[in-house]
């Protein structure tokens, strides 16, 4: 009319910024989500619970778990391997643990996970400098986290000496995946690395 007021009915074409953002990030959320579920042994509810479990765990909210939230876990703290598993955790040597890194390395312990998987996390614990060889050394150091003082470094020693040698098929003085394979594959090592519920 003569009012000089328009009125327009047509309803805007886009979101408002924020809500827009919004939007954005719940795609690269779920767009993480993912990939996060099919890189790992595990369906979209056992992630989200990982998630929970994750963010219990990430006590000052940084989006990673440090080394000391991970050790404040009773069942972490009480398990002499408990810095090699936090290591191994960490692929990116960065020293903690994102949500990416933490669901890999659990991934590992599902019951859907197959035996190399689980014995390549077991040879990882042996190979602390990744090169993809146990050697002499790292077994020494391993073995006596395990044993602690209830054997003398000598004796330890000799365990190391004779493992090596037994394990050693090519006789290059130390063990590669393939040989480990080979020494652990009459034990049940990948049923003990299988966890049921996440």
């Amino acid at each position: 009319m003569g009012n000089g007021i328009q009125y327009n009915s047509r309803q805007p074409t886009h979101s408002p910024p924020q809500q827009q953002h919004d939007v954005d990030m719940g795609n690269a959320n779920s767009q993480m989500l993912d990939s996060i579920v099919s890189g790992s042994n595990f369906d979209r509810d056992e992630v989200d619970r990982l998630r929970k479990r994750f963010m219990k765990l990430d006590k000052d909210n940084s989006g990673t778990i440090e080394r000391d939230e991970f050790l404040s876990l009773p069942q972490v703290s009480s398990n002499p391997l408990a810095t090699r598993m936090i290591a191994i955790f960490d692929e990116d040597g960065g020293g903690d643990v994102d949500f990416q890194e933490f669901v890999s390395g659990l991934s590992a312990f599902s019951s859907k996970g197959n035996k190399e998987e689980k014995l390549r996390f077991a040879f990882k614990v042996y190979d602390i400098d990744r090169d993809g060889y146990i050697s002499n050394g790292e077994l020494f150091i391993v073995l006596k986290m395990m044993v602690g003082s209830n054997l003398k470094d000598q004796q330890l020693q000799q365990i190391v000496d004779k493992t090596i040698m037994e394990a050693d098929l090519d006789h290059d003085g130390k063990i590669s995946f393939e040989e480990f394979t080979k020494m652990v594959e009459n034990t049940d090592v990948s049923m003990s690395m299988t966890l049921d519920q996440f």
